[in-house]
């Protein structure tokens, strides 16, 4: 694009956008400390957006001439492909991703380029930018979450369904479970993390552009014809609020703490299935890694490193909250810090997420060894002491008879299910002489029918409501 005409020299101190007031050269070590340009300028598509929606609504409300807002509008166009395309020259000394861009629209236009800024602060301006960054991003993870609760949905079906295993408190065996049931668990805390997203991009759907520096702007204005073009269905309500606030940040490094807990969880557990004394499940050699020292190793990097980034997302909420947690209304300049933890944690949820998936996939499970840590000779206590609740026993009763029964067993060396009759009768009067086939594994399983129990019917209901909630959540983002 031809420039307009010749671009006027700034009338500022050194060069800045905010130095008519100053006289002399900005301090070299505050030079260093005010530039962002190195991180924000990821969001100039987004900048380069709500400029152009800016610039069309300043020529529809006749801030600017038609012919200026054009000029705007392609010229934008044209900074966008060269950013792009990475020939865009982007200069420290123009601080931030916003003066950088309005400065090349200058000396690409001319002087219409010094009219992009009326009615607009750089407050409200990246307010703006950081709502369409998000928007982007939510969407982004939200796909890859749904693929990752789809593959526990898959493999859940496909390898747990017929796959008794034991499930643990305090890490102790404690009654058998369904390795389905076990993965499900899964599903329902990451649909949980799916529900805070979409709650998140409804709060997203706010356009703070209008609010200027903190209190507006005197200018004839309409902010709708640009929230129209972006794509928001309101605005803000208050310019203060909307120049000052981070919750929608903080809300998307809450949802990416929480949701790399949950993920750290299930690394935790691949861990330990995959290690040899648990030996339930084994990683492809493809998601796995050697040790440099020592020829025989297979260790699960990716799980261990899934689990490690979970401190670095606590540690981008944390971060921003003590940022925001002090300061007075409305915009402070300790604002600047909150890109770079929402950058980190969107990056880091955006590889980690498709890592999982991948893992949850390619997971294969050793059946046998499942089933034999899930008979556990004595993890029928609590059936036992069921079968003598519904024989009128008092549970505290029936509780104190069955452990009573392990203590014996466990003396003995035997199963409980193999205390002969006459000895179960010594700690269990109650029990009825088949007592012994309510204590079978597959007996164990079946009996936990209760709505969300784990046993096999039960998990068919969850995966089939799981299909179902998937196909509809696919349906709306499409």
């Amino acid at each position: 694009m031809a420039v307009k005409s010749k671009t006027r020299p700034p009338r500022t101190s050194g060069g800045k956008p905010w130095g008519g007031r100053f006289s002399g050269e900005t301090d070299e070590l505050l030079e260093k400390l005010s530039v962002s340009v190195h991180f924000d300028r990821r969001l100039a598509p987004y900048d380069i957006r709500g400029s152009q929606a800016h610039a069309r609504m300043l020529g529809q409300t006749s801030l600017v001439s038609e012919t200026e807002s054009r000029l705007m509008i392609q010229g934008l166009e044209e900074l966008k492909k060269r950013v792009d395309g990475g020939a865009f020259v982007w200069d420290p000394k123009l601080e931030d991703v916003h003066m950088n861009l309005e400065r090349a629209l200058t000396e690409l236009i001319g002087p219409a380029g010094e009219k992009l800024h009326t009615a607009r602060s750089r407050n409200d301006q990246v307010a703006l930018d950081t709502r369409l960054y998000l928007l982007d991003v939510s969407r982004l993870a939200g796909s890859e979450l749904r693929a990752l609760r789809s593959a526990l949905v898959e493999k859940a079906e496909a390898d747990g369904l017929e796959a008794p295993m034991p499930g643990y408190t305090h890490l102790q065996r404690a009654q058998p479970i369904l390795l389905a049931h076990h993965l499900m668990a899964y599903y329902q805390m990451l649909s949980r993390d799916q529900e805070r997203l979409r709650d998140l991009q409804k709060r997203l759907d706010r356009m703070p552009l209008g609010s200027g520096a903190l209190s507006g702007t005197g200018l004839p204005i309409n902010p709708r014809l640009a929230a129209d073009e972006l794509g928001f269905a309101r605005l803000s309500e208050n310019s203060l609020d909307a120049v000052a606030s981070r919750d929608h940040l903080l809300e998307f490094l809450s949802f990416g703490a929480i949701l790399m807990t949950n993920l750290s969880r299930l690394a935790e557990d691949i861990v330990l299935w995959c290690s040899q004394e648990f030996a339930f499940a084994e990683l492809p050699d493809g998601l796995s890694t050697g040790s440099s020292m020592m020829p025989q190793k297979k260790n699960p990097d990716g799980a261990e490193l899934m689990r490690g980034k979970a401190g670095r997302v606590i540690g981008d909420l944390m971060a921003l909250l003590t940022v925001v947690k002090g300061l007075p209304m409305s915009y402070n300049r300790d604002l600047q810090e909150d890109k770079e933890p929402l950058f980190d944690a969107a990056d880091t949820l955006l590889l980690v997420l498709p890592a999982a998936a991948r893992m949850i996939a390619g997971l294969s499970f050793n059946r046998e060894r499942l089933y034999a840590a899930a008979d556990d000779p004595y993890a029928p206590a609590t059936d036992l002491a069921d079968h003598l609740v519904k024989r009128g026993v008092p549970f505290r009763r029936a509780h104190g008879e069955a452990g009573a029964a392990v203590a014996y067993a466990l003396k003995k060396g035997v199963a409980l299910a193999d205390l002969a009759p006459d000895e179960m009768a010594r700690f269990c009067p109650e029990a009825a002489a088949d007592v012994m086939a309510d204590l079978k594994l597959e007996k164990l399983l079946a009996a936990r029918s209760a709505f969300s129990g784990t046993a096999p019917r039960s998990v068919r209901r969850q995966i089939k409501a799981a299909r179902k909630a998937l196909l509809a959540e696919e349906r709306r983002a499409a």
